[in-house]
């Protein structure tokens, strides 16, 4: 799978809060956030579709849309893709860098530390 684009997170994002919606409802669900006219979200639906990332049920009318992944399977391939990319697959660089930048309480910590004992790290 390809890295989703911010406008794919918004429309699977609505897929993922409805479990499968009709395109008024997944049009009307979007607008405030986007502005987005229903034609538009069509247009990313069908694309979606290509790509694998939406199914579309055509038995009904009006056609049901749903994400075609959970919503933690595109957090997973969102994960690998971002330490890819920019941490070249380093994920001990990558928790360095936000344990740098942002504190942790005492009790995030205790947490890190227990599961990289499970991990025996």
């Amino acid at each position: 799978m390809s890295r989703l684009t911010d406008s794919e997170w918004r429309v699977l994002t609505a897929l993922w809060d409805s479990g499968d919606a009709a395109l008024g409802e997944v049009a009307a669900s979007l607008r405030p956030g986007t502005g987005w006219s229903r034609n538009t979200v069509l247009t990313y639906l069908t694309r979606m579709e290509r790509k694998g990332l939406v199914t579309i049920d055509k038995e009904h009318y009006p056609h049901r849309y749903r994400a075609a992944l959970s919503r933690e399977e595109g957090r997973t391939e969102e994960r690998r893709s971002f330490l890819s990319r920019v941490y070249q697959g380093s994920a001990g660089d990558l928790v360095a860098a936000f344990l740098k930048e942002e504190p942790i309480s005492p009790q995030e910590r205790e947490r890190l530390k227990k599961l990289l004992d499970e991990m025996e790290v």
